[in-house]
Order: C-alpha cells, then structure tokens, then sequence
C-alpha cells in the first residue's frame, strides 16, 4: 500500500517561493490502477516523481508497504519495488535493448523468447529491436515502448509510467492498454498512470485529478470523466454554451 501524507513541494524564485504540491494526501491499495491527470502544469508528473525519488518534498511524509521512505533516493526505492517510466526516456548508447532488459530483470539470463514477449506486449518484434543500441537511431516512440518493456521484465509491485502514450503510434497504443489490462487483471502490481487519454482513464479503479498543486477530484472513472468534460469547457466559453443548449 501506498500512502501519501501532506505532502508538499515549493521551489524558490527570484520572486519568492513557489508552491507546486500543496498538502496533499492519498492512499492507493494493493494492486489497484489509478490515473493520475488534469491540466498541464497542475503537479501530476511532479507527485509521481515524489513517489519515484526523483523529488523531495519539502513536507510530507510517503509510506510503501507501511514503510517510511521519505528520506530514500531512487535506487532504495527501486530495491524496494518501485518503478517509473519517464515521459521522455533516456538514451543509453552502447546498450543494447537485450542488455536493457536483462539489467532491468535484475540481471538474470533471459532467452529470447522471455525477451520477445516482453516486446510484443508493447507492440514491438524481438527480432528487429534485440540487438540494436538504445540511442539516436531508435524514435522517441520506440525508446518510449522499450522502456516500458523494461519495466514489465522488472516485475516491480508498483509502476509508475509519466503519459505513457506520448509518441506512439495508434496500433501500438492499443496494444500497450491491452498490456496494462493484463497486469491488472493478473493483480500482479499497483500501478499509477499519468495520463489525458480517455481510453486509458476508464481502465482505472481510481481517477484522481490534479490541478494546481491540489487534488481536485477523485473518484470512479464512471463519475470522474464528466467532471473533467465540465471543467475543460468551463474554460471555453463557446463550447459550453453549445453543451448547454443540448
């Protein structure tokens, strides 16, 4: 389990301090699925990466599996389960998408065929990636596909994974949900997503929007995606005009 307790993060500016995540708590059970999102800039990416070690808060504590880990760096956390998928994954010249995926397993020897099914699942062929170098000569959408395949050879209890659809195309999307329904239906992790797609939000056990460094609503997907349509065109001034007169 994970819990979340007042947590907050301000950063200082020449203008003063500026608070991104402000006192916010949440617990997240064993094995659910939850989506993170809301609007660009409200604090989601940097709450996840509060999770990961990527970030400390300023106040707060985080408790994993009833765990003070607060004060641990990414790799302890990563010891402990927890895993995370960038928004923008790094390059890693010289190391090939077979090294990656070994390393990630925690070095065990993985056949090819271990190798390839972690591939399919993001909607790659082992037989054209296995060899080749995770650099420049990849896409953005591919080292996008590799990294997450890498998180599944890691089989952690809790993965993190920041918009996981940025840079994939519309048939590798599909076969990443399909991915992500799998592990839920097996139970074999938590996993957090942040995310705008409606498709991946109805996955979810949990929504949870945030928006300005708050959490603005939490719920079901079912009762969640209405309240993100109304405050998306609350905004727009036009379209909620034509909503209304529905």
């Amino acid at each position: 389990m994970l819990e979340l307790k007042s947590i907050s993060y301000s950063v200082q500016e020449s203008t003063g301090e500026l608070g991104i995540l402000k006192d916010i708590s949440l617990t997240i059970d064993d094995h659910r699925l939850v989506v993170f999102t809301g609007p660009n800039g409200g604090g989601k990416t940097t709450l996840a990466k509060i999770i990961m070690g990527l970030a400390t808060p300023t106040s707060g504590q985080i408790f994993w599996n009833g765990q003070d880990i607060t004060s641990l760096d990414i790799t302890s956390r990563a010891k402990l389960g927890i895993s995370y998928g960038f928004q923008q994954p790094p390059r890693f010249k010289g190391l090939t998408v077979r090294n990656l995926l070994t390393l990630a397993s925690g070095d065990k020897a993985l056949s090819k065929d271990q190798c390839c099914q972690y591939l399919t699942k993001v909607g790659l062929c082992a037989n054209d990636y296995l060899d080749r170098e995770v650099d420049v000569s990849l896409s953005g959408g591919e080292v996008k596909r590799i990294e997450i395949a890498s998180i599944l050879a890691r089989n952690s209890q809790l993965m993190i994974f920041d918009e996981p659809e940025a840079g994939i195309d519309l048939w590798s999307f599909s076969r990443l949900t399909e991915t992500f329904e799998q592990i839920h239906a097996t139970g074999g992790a938590t996993m957090i997503i942040i995310s705008h797609q409606e498709r991946i939000i109805s996955l979810a056990d949990e929504v949870v929007v945030v928006g300005d460094g708050t959490i603005r609503h939490r719920g079901s997907a079912e009762d969640i995606l209405p309240k993100i349509l109304a405050d998306t065109l609350s905004g727009c001034p036009v379209l909620s005009k034509e909503v209304q007169a529905r």
